[in-house]
């Protein structure tokens, strides 16, 4: 079978995300939220997924990039009539002392050489394709009417030439700039190019202002600028990939909504992102969690809305083809009914620079005693308690050893967080729960394999015992941590250096890719216990399964190394950077401040 990738770049500026296809086309572009109704969604349906392209007559090729350190994308298409760039970006930048981030795709087109003839194909949909927005004319601009509020497309390109889809030839830069809800209302030229320079400029900053080793700096730069952009920064949300039922492997009906904010996953965005010195997004998670937290009377759920929506109730839309024909097509994500109880650890270790990091004034936090004490009392309310775990089986509930080992590691912070603000009730509350997690964690020890099984009373292994290790609740210089890896890789490793999260059936039968997160926990844990070269050579092998982009999916399949799953996935690039981290530090490579 051949390599499956996918050919779409990313751009955003925290207020959406859409994708580009080498073939300049948009293919997928919500709006005007993460979670709402695609604009445009060829991802999922050719047809009633709309249009928006910039393509010359017959055949072409294509080449795309990044500007250096930037979330602006470039697409190079070349025929024997010439060539034209397509500079693709999202404005973002400070304006009146506040982020500048408006629902509005700029599309920049250069000629290169010679006189190539191109035709512009605009047709966007909403109610994910349900509807057809109808165009109207207007004197250098189109609007489309039938979405929630009015979509413009502006352009010094003629009208009727968009409308009609009429070839024309390109002489001279041309600009496109679609907007939702806000028309632009200003000079067509001279906006997109300062617009465009200040968000250069907005992203190389961001990046300047980023403590990133040496090495691999260019993957983790990469991965970093794509994290970012997965934050809904009016909220504080981030969520675990723009995109929807892209399936874990064709036909497997394991096609899921990722459009949402995991708990679990933050925890995991906010601890790479600390790693190279970027706290903001933090403090805007803080907030959002707050919110959360003191409108829940029980407990949390696993995911929430982007501004907190609790029901997520879950659809097939049976009008749309699916991902190369993959159905269904779900929005909405069931998993939010699930009890996973590792969340409220994950919460609290997230936040815990807030309180022990001396950049940040801890005074400013209020309520900070009732807030932790909030999170323990859910701790205690779940620490026994069977539950669906990291994978989110949707019919098995166990004692899982991943969710105990963050209830451990959850109370190991509050009780950092309680000594920081001097409550020593709540220090003693955090020891008690943190000893009750230990014993369910011990009690997944199988001493005669030497390794620690996925659950209480289970045999199977599971990849996500892998962070006993990462999270220092086995010592990494220990025969115990040692053997433990041996166990997994021995069972969970593929011949090509994947990672199964786990081999035994599920509620959709037994996996059949490898999920790439894993793999990169793997390498974080050969560098913990010492196994450097192993971590560099196993490091350096996972970086081939990026797309042309250095874009990584969900899932890797083990036999043909495609991408499958959800893209780009915000886990896949936290594992790559959390492991580049990791090695660089046992390496004692300079970070560049």
């Amino acid at each position: 079978m051949e390599k499956h990738t996918y050919q779409t770049g990313i751009i955003g500026n925290c207020s959406f995300l859409a994708h580009v296809n080498k073939n300049t086309n948009i293919d997928w572009l919500c709006w005007p939220r993460f979670d709402s109704s695609f604009v445009f969604g060829g991802l999922l349906d050719k047809q009633k997924g709309g249009e928006f392209s910039i393509l010359p007559e017959g055949e072409f090729e294509s080449k795309q990039y990044y500007l250096e350190n930037t979330n602006v994308l470039c697409t190079e298409i070349s025929n024997n009539e010439g060539t034209y760039k397509i500079t693709d970006f999202a404005p973002r930048f400070n304006k009146f002392e506040r982020y500048f981030k408006p629902l509005m795709l700029i599309r920049k087109i250069e000629l290169i050489n010679g006189t190539p003839r191109i035709r512009i194909k605009c047709r966007p949909f909403y109610d994910y394709g349900l509807k057809i927005l109808k165009p109207s004319r207007g004197s250098s601009h189109i609007d489309y009417t039938g979405s929630p509020e009015e979509i413009r497309l502006t352009t010094n390109i003629p009208v009727n030439y968009v409308i009609d889809e009429q070839f024309t030839i390109l002489n001279e830069t041309k600009y496109l700039i679609l907007t939702y809800g806000s028309p632009l209302e200003a000079p067509l030229n001279n906006t997109a190019e300062q617009f465009l320079r200040e968000t250069i400029t907005y992203w190389r900053l961001w990046i300047k202002h980023s403590s990133i080793a040496s090495f691999y700096q260019k993957n983790v730069i990469r991965s970093a600028l794509a994290l970012k952009i997965h934050q809904y920064e009016d909220t504080g949300a981030i969520i675990a990939a723009s995109t929807t039922s892209l399936p874990e492997y064709p036909g497997s009906g394991r096609n899921w909504d990722y459009r949402y904010c995991w708990l679990r996953d933050t925890f995991y965005v906010i601890t790479s992102l600390n790693h190279i010195g970027h706290f903001e997004e933090m403090e805007r998670y803080f907030s959002y969690v707050s919110d959360i937290s003191f409108s829940e009377k029980e407990r949390y759920q696993p995911l929430y809305g982007i501004t907190g929506e609790k029901l997520l109730n879950e659809n097939i839309l049976e009008h749309l083809d699916g991902y190369l024909g993959n159905k269904p097509v779900r929005i909405g994500n069931q998993a939010y009914e699930h009890i996973q109880n590792d969340i409220y650890g994950q919460v609290l270790i997230s936040l815990l620079p807030l309180y022990t990091d001396h950049r940040f004034v801890f005074s400013e936090r209020k309520d900070s005693a009732r807030w932790i004490g909030y999170l323990l009392s859910k701790v205690e309310l779940t620490i026994d308690e069977k539950d669906a775990g990291i994978w989110e089986f949707r019919n098995i509930t166990n004692t899982h050893c991943y969710s105990n080992l963050f209830q451990w590691a959850g109370c190991s912070a509050a009780e950092k967080m309680a000594r920081s603000i001097g409550d020593e009730a709540l220090i003693e509350k955090a020891i008690s729960l943190k000893d009750r997690a230990a014993v369910h964690i011990e009690n997944c020890y199988d001493p005669e394999r030497k390794v620690y099984t996925h659950a209480v009373g289970s045999p199977h292994l599971d990849a996500s015992t892998l962070q006993l290790i990462l999270m220092n609740y086995l010592d990494p210089t220990s025969d115990r941590a040692k053997d433990h890896l041996i166990a997994l890789e021995k069972e969970l490793e593929t011949p090509n250096g994947l990672f199964y999260r786990y081999l035994h059936s599920d509620d959709f039968g037994k996996p059949k890719t490898t999920f790439l997160i894993c793999a990169f926990w793997y390498v974080e844990a050969l560098a913990c216990v010492g196994r450097l070269d192993d971590a560099i050579r196993k490091f350096e092998n996972l970086l081939q399964y990026s797309n042309h982009l250095l874009l990584f999916s969900e899932d890797v399949d083990e036999e043909t190394g495609s991408q499958w799953g959800n893209f780009p996935q915000a886990y896949s690039h936290v594992g790559l950077m959390n492991a580049a981290y990791r090695i660089a530090i046992k390496l004692d490579r300079p970070v560049f401040l």
